[in-house]
């Protein structure tokens, strides 16, 4: 349909019956030739397409014939709807340049401004955009404002399997450079210019002002990043392999080569871009050879579901058979594409870049490294044996081949469960050991037997999560005797435990997202604790606190003492628990739905304890007594033997400092 069918009649049309001199879309010259079924019920997308292709053959050569000067002149002032104005004095330097790979790339980015563009208009009326592009174009907010006719054009352009479909064709990799006539990117951008002239006047005969959404600025890595940046002589590794490696379809190698130069002259997203959608294109060709359904390899077609990376990395196939795909891959690699591609906390490049939600002048050099890496030692995988050994024998393939073998997911709620965890005890272990007022001997008499119970159940509990700690990651040769100082390593080791993280059950998520909460409330009462004492311990040494606020400091300090050891306890639990995770799935239906509820009663306890000890409420008996019931709830729960970590087989540490 893209290559052939706008070319199938030949007719001459007049610029001046489409565009005026001014650049103003005369947009019945264009919707005319969008034609229904006989029902009148659905677009003839195919029909409208045919009738289409001269209207675009003659923007482009009016394109063609202006000076980018008298482009910005005419069309630049009704672009700025986009918010990227800039992008498109770009995409006519591409069309100009006669670069199929360049101007396949300017489609990609000028569908997504346009996506985001038209979420914005959206907002204008109604509230929550829909994430498709099909359904936003459908929408009838967006008919609204442009017309049901105008709509209708675009559903012929990006919006439908059945049209030309060009958003999904070039964004999932399906199209090689040659296979996307310039025209159909030089007549999106004349379209998108029409549609900020109707928004215009729809903005002003309402009387609204266009606010759009501020486009997202991807956050660096930081420890998300394994592979080192990337350097010369890697980019000369894969300059090489992308030409001898079978990965990489000989129609798709000039993506390859201008993704690298793109790289070169700083355009990290033009290359992240480019190297996502070859990703997902070879991806696919060993997707269809590996679980033997050819019929999925090549097309995005009207009449059949066509295969992504949704499906690419998926468990199943459609037809419930296992994909053979992730097995041949393995888990590292698998691991880093549903980092960098799936994960919610993840940078979600792909959906984030293709939907137009960043900042493409602002997009971060780190993840772009990474990407080419990965593509790197991928590639790698797909060249002859004898040839991949002399590239591996460099020093600098030989540590990145090792880096990505050892790659473990860093976006998984589990991994981002075990950082929260190593800085929640960071951040107790820097509570200040500042003297307890000499007052504070009354507040311990005050509650002391509640103390004392709470410290009696931390001792028994502390006992029975230390028979199920790891072989060789013990600290303790003597479980009578445990410093809360030695603590820290302890949970260090236990986050530090590989636990599978690929295609976890629903219910593990479940429980996770639960711990992950836990865990938060825990850090809130940590910092409200630091800033609170450092607050009071000042005022009390300053003499300036009244008669009941140094009553309440001396309650403050003994409940402190208290709660530090509970929630290294409730730390060192969910980190015993990570290490079991993988037990969720053997849980019959009523014994998860307690463990569950056990794991919220806890979550309640410390958004109590979040909202006790906050500058706002300062009750700090309270905390005590809530404590002591959380603790009891803790070691009745524990004695039933329904954790996890009783679930596993056990094995007592032998392990000392």
């Amino acid at each position: 349909m893209i290559c052939k069918l706008g070319f199938e009649v030949r007719e001459s049309r007049d610029i001046n019956s489409i565009v005026t001199q001014n650049g103003e879309v005369c947009w019945k010259a264009i919707t005319d030739c969008v034609i229904y079924t006989q029902s009148a019920q659905a677009l003839d997308y195919q029909g409208s397409v045919r009738l289409l292709g001269p209207v675009c053959e003659v923007i482009h050569l009016h394109l063609s014939s202006l000076t980018k000067g008298q482009f910005e002149i005419q069309y630049v002032p009704w672009l700025q709807w986009t918010s990227s104005p800039e992008l498109f004095a770009e995409i006519f330097d591409a069309l100009e340049s006669l670069q199929s790979p360049a101007i396949s790339l300017s489609l990609m980015k000028l569908t997504a401004c346009l996506e985001r563009a038209l979420g914005d208009v959206f907002l204008l009326i109604g509230k929550e955009c829909p994430f498709l592009l099909r359904d936003l174009l459908a929408s009838e907010e967006l008919a609204q404002v442009f017309g049901l006719s105008v709509m209708n054009v675009l559903r012929v352009f990006v919006g439908s399997p059945c049209g030309l479909n060009l958003r999904n064709v070039l964004w999932h990799g399906f199209a090689a450079p040659h296979e996307v006539p310039p025209m159909y990117c030089s007549t999106m951008v004349v379209l998108t210019a029409g549609m900020g002239q109707l928004l215009k006047s729809y903005l002003q005969q309402n009387k609204l002002t266009w606010a759009p959404r501020p486009l997202i600025a991807l956050p660096d890595l930081e420890d998300g990043a394994v592979f080192p940046e990337v350097t010369r002589e890697v980019l000369s590794v894969l300059e090489e392999v992308m030409k001898k490696s079978t990965f990489v379809l000989g129609t798709m190698l000039p993506y390859w080569e201008v993704a690298l130069i793109r790289f070169k002259s700083h355009r990290f997203a033009d290359c992240a871009i480019l190297l996502l959608t070859q990703l997902e294109t070879g991806l696919r060709h060993l997707f269809a050879t590996i679980n033997k359904c050819p019929q999925r390899l090549l097309t995005a077609e009207s009449t059949a579901l066509y295969t992504t990376f949704d499906e690419i990395l998926a468990k199943h196939l459609n037809d419930g058979e296992i994909n053979q795909l992730p097995l041949f891959l393995g888990e590292p690699a698998m691991e880093f594409l549903w980092d960098f591609l799936n994960h919610q906390q993840g940078p979600r490049v792909r959906d984030r870049l293709s939907h137009g939600e960043i900042n493409l002048p602002e997009f971060p050099k780190g993840v772009t490294d990474q990407l080419l890496t990965f593509s790197t030692v991928l590639l790698l995988r797909f060249v002859e044996e004898e040839l991949a050994s002399v590239f591996k024998e460099k020093a600098a393939i030989q540590s990145l081949v090792h880096l990505a073998e050892g790659y473990s997911a860093h976006f998984h709620p589990m991994s981002l469960l075990r950082k929260q965890v190593l800085s929640c005890e960071k951040s107790i272990r820097a509570w200040p050991l500042l003297p307890l007022p000499r007052e504070a001997e009354e507040a311990r008499l005050e509650c002391s037997s509640e103390i004392n119970a709470c410290n009696s159940l931390i001792i028994k509990i502390t006992h029975e999560l230390y028979h199920h700690v790891p072989e060789n990651h013990g600290v303790f040769t003597d479980l009578d005797n445990r410093p809360i100082e030695k603590w820290p390593r302890l949970l260090r080791e236990l986050c530090g435990i590989r636990v599978p993280t690929l295609f976890c059950p629903r219910a593990v998520l479940e429980v996770l997202t639960v711990l992950q909460n836990i865990v938060r409330c825990c850090t809130h009462v940590s910092h409200q604790v630091v800033a609170s004492w450092v607050r009071r311990h000042q005022q009390w040494a300053e003499k300036t606190l009244r008669s009941r606020q140094r009553q309440n400091f001396v309650r403050m300090s003994w409940s402190i003492k208290l709660l530090s050891p509970v929630l290294l306890l409730i730390l060192l639990l969910i980190a015993l628990e990570l290490v079991n995770i993988p037990e969720v799935h053997g849980k019959k239906t009523d014994e998860y739905q307690q463990y569950l509820k056990f794991l919220k009663s806890i979550l309640q306890y410390t958004e109590n304890l979040e909202a006790h000890t906050s500058p706002e409420k300062n009750k700090w008996i309270e905390t005590i007594r809530l404590t002591h019931t959380a603790l009891l709830r803790m070691w009745t729960f524990s004695e039933k033997k329904q954790m996890l970590i009783h679930l596993a087989k056990k094995c007592t540490s032998t392990a000392v400092l």
